[in-house]
């Protein structure tokens, strides 16, 4: 797994930036950097070109990503897999839940505009026949009203006997 030095645990890069979720040389850039590379010199061994760091020297190096908004996630701990499927699956099945809840109500508007629309068109056609009424009334009642003023029963007629 590691390496071992009297007795200590240690970790390559590597391993440590797997756990972190963060490449090689994110790690070997943060380890170089000025807040960590003269407290990391204690805790770093070379051993064939291979870099060791021991279990203090990890903690140094993950509470630095911790410090820059990054969440430590160890990656070998199936319970962090399985509760972040439960919630993606959680989250799609309220999505859908949503879009199907929302597909309904587009149906019900659709249906109550059909609706509005049939009724719409039978109060125009109600109207237009309405109006032709009234209109009819009137032409016969102008014609009604003409016949009354024709010369049969025109005043003028009476008075100058013509």
């Amino acid at each position: 797994m590691g390496h071992e030095k009297m007795g200590i645990a240690m970790k390559t890069i590597k391993q440590i930036a797997d756990e972190i979720g963060v490449s090689k040389q994110a790690v070997h850039q943060k380890r170089k950097s000025k807040e960590l590379s003269t407290a990391l010199q204690s805790f770093t061994t070379t051993v064939d070109g291979t870099v060791y760091i021991s279990v203090d020297g990890e903690s140094l190096i993950k509470q630095a990503f911790n410090g820059y908004g990054r969440k430590v996630v160890d990656v070998n701990e199936p319970t962090t897999v399985d509760a972040l499927v439960s919630m993606l699956q959680s989250e799609l099945d309220s999505k859908n839940k949503l879009i199907d809840e929302q597909q309904q109500t587009i149906r019900e508007l659709t249906a109550a505009l059909e609706n509005t629309t049939a009724s719409l068109h039978a109060a125009q056609s109600l109207h237009a026949g309405t109006m032709q009424k009234q209109l009819l009334g009137e032409e016969a009642s102008l014609l009604a009203s003409d016949r009354k003023a024709s010369p049969k029963g025109h005043f003028l007629r009476k008075i100058f006997g013509k």
